[in-house]
């Protein structure tokens, strides 16, 4: 991937502002790639689109597809205007008007406008060519994903490892009876996933009309409770019965004693390798098309990755098993010569890791909440060690903002920073320094977490690692975003060298 010296902005969909009750892909969405346009930035960076669920806590990164897209993010607006709807008969509840998103409202709400449009859709009582060359195209998970779903409904969202055992292990006969007697939903949940997909095209289409790029995010494990994993079980670790035999997770380390013991089930990848990373490849290909730039996430987990007996208690009494990484991003690069992947190399890394990272030449990510308070010359975070074929951000999606940070950090960092740049820095500061530190490195592409454009604290916080309360519910007014400031953006951008030619 050949990156130039340009910079973006981080800001997820659903954090966006809009009248219901989420962030999704209408006016709000366009207004925002304009803005983008005169601030002199190349790159939106968003996370992961996939459908989210309230036993996962919503969160992008624990998903039941790894192919289908978010219906939360489809715009109420954009189906009236498609006369799908009539929004006078979906009036907005009180409590989808708060500050954050409360997805167990939207969840109910945007249900009732995609049973309209449905409605609607099928009254036409024609064939739409549209809707029939998205489900054609898509095929290959669309016809598992609808099936998935539906009996998931059926089943009261229990896991598909309790389903009767036909239906469980894929018998033929049964699956062909599910989809008989099941066809009106299976066509529902096709329905809006060509919804979802539509806006998705036209908001992309916009984005690059405006010279914009999308930076999307790719999860590197996916749930048990998945189409995926329930229609391929072969290329994950399971028994029998279909249950896991080892599931992911991090070792023990500085910030916990027993590591982290994620819970989804770990590649097979012997089988992944046989049948040439067929599954993985498909999954690359769907991003590309929603995305410019791909984000790899856990990265590292392609060199080698840390997998857990099932039924453990804590990540303590895993194992590092190696992946071939080197061979699977061979076979990759020959269906995308392009290779536009970026890796997120944070964390506890090894030489397989750098040694993968060196092989394919992939950009890795700088944060800059990374580099104070330690005095190691070799700190790969702070500025005078990065390189050009690099991220840089002041924090990503998992810190806290950079006023939070700084409110936060003890002496040994606020000392550091202030002898490192000369200057005093405040929590009222703090952020215009980090964004000016990011915008001056020699890494190639700057990105800057909304948040710390407008000098946000901890209230803006999208992600707690290690905790399920609250996360991936911020969002932010129209009135918050800095429209009027687009033209000293710009100059910062050109004194910086990140007007992308």
């Amino acid at each position: 991937m050949k990156l130039k010296r340009s910079s973006g902005i981080l800001l997820h969909i659903t954090s966006l502002p809009g009248s219901f009750g989420i962030g999704d892909l209408g006016p709000e969405a366009y207004k925002f790639l304009d803005f983008l346009k005169r601030s002199g930035y190349t790159y939106w960076q968003i996370l992961p689109l996939n459908p989210t669920d309230g036993i996962y806590h919503h969160s992008p990164y624990s998903s039941h597809s790894a192919f289908a897209g978010n219906p939360l993010l489809i715009s109420p607006q954009l189906l009236e205007e498609e006369g799908y709807v009539n929004l006078e008969d979906f009036p907005v509840p009180p409590e989808m008007q708060a500050k954050k998103v409360i997805f167990d409202t939207v969840v109910t709400y945007k249900n009732q406008v995609f049973d309209a449009a449905y409605s609607k859709f099928k009254s036409a009582g024609t064939v739409d060519p549209d809707f029939s060359e998205f489900c054609e195209t898509h095929a290959d998970w669309l016809e598992n994903y609808s099936l998935y779903l539906a009996l998931r409904y059926k089943y009261d969202k229990q896991n598909w490892t309790d389903w009767p055992p036909e239906l469980r292990d894929r018998k033929p006969e049964a699956l062909e009876k599910a989809r008989n007697e099941l066809k009106d939903q299976i066509e529902r949940e096709k329905f809006v996933q060509f919804l979802f997909f539509s806006q998705w095209s036209r908001l992309i289409l916009e984005a690059h009309n405006n010279g914009i790029q999308i930076f999307g995010d790719v999860p590197f494990y996916i749930n048990h409770d998945s189409a995926d994993c329930w229609a391929n079980p072969e290329i994950f670790k399971l028994d029998d019965q279909k249950q896991p035999t080892h599931i992911s997770g991090v070792p023990p380390d500085l910030f916990s004693k027993t590591g982290q013991l994620w819970g989804t089930p770990v590649y097979d990848w012997k089988v992944l390798k046989a049948n040439h990373y067929s599954w993985w490849k498909e999954r690359l290909r769907q991003n590309l098309l929603l995305f410019d730039v791909v984000r790899i996430d856990h990265f590292r987990a392609f060199a080698d990755y840390w997998e857990v007996p099932a039924g453990e208690k804590t990540a303590i009494n895993g194992k590092w098993t190696e992946t071939p990484g080197i061979d699977f991003f061979n076979q990759v690069k020959t269906e995308f010569p392009d290779m536009p992947f970026i890796a997120e190399d944070l964390g506890l890394l090894d030489q397989a890791v750098y040694d993968l990272l060196e092989e394919f030449n992939f950009p890795g990510m700088k944060v800059l909440q990374f580099s104070f308070g330690d005095a190691n010359r070799k700190n790969p975070y702070i500025p005078y060690n990065h390189d050009f074929n690099s991220i840089v951000y002041t924090g990503t999606h998992d810190n806290n903002t950079s006023v939070g940070w700084f409110i936060d950090s003890g002496k040994e960092v606020r000392e550091h920073l202030e002898r490192y740049t000369g200057q005093k820095v405040t929590e009222n500061n703090v952020h215009e320094v980090l964004c000016r530190m990011a915008l001056q490195s020699v890494a190639a592409v700057a990105i800057l977490p909304l948040q710390d454009i407008l000098g946000l604290g901890s209230e803006a916080i999208m992600n707690t690692p290690g905790s399920t309360q609250g996360n991936w519910s911020w969002r932010i007014t129209s009135e918050e975003i800095p429209y009027k400031r687009a033209e000293e953006l710009y100059e910062q951008n050109e004194l910086y060298g990140r007007i992308s030619q």
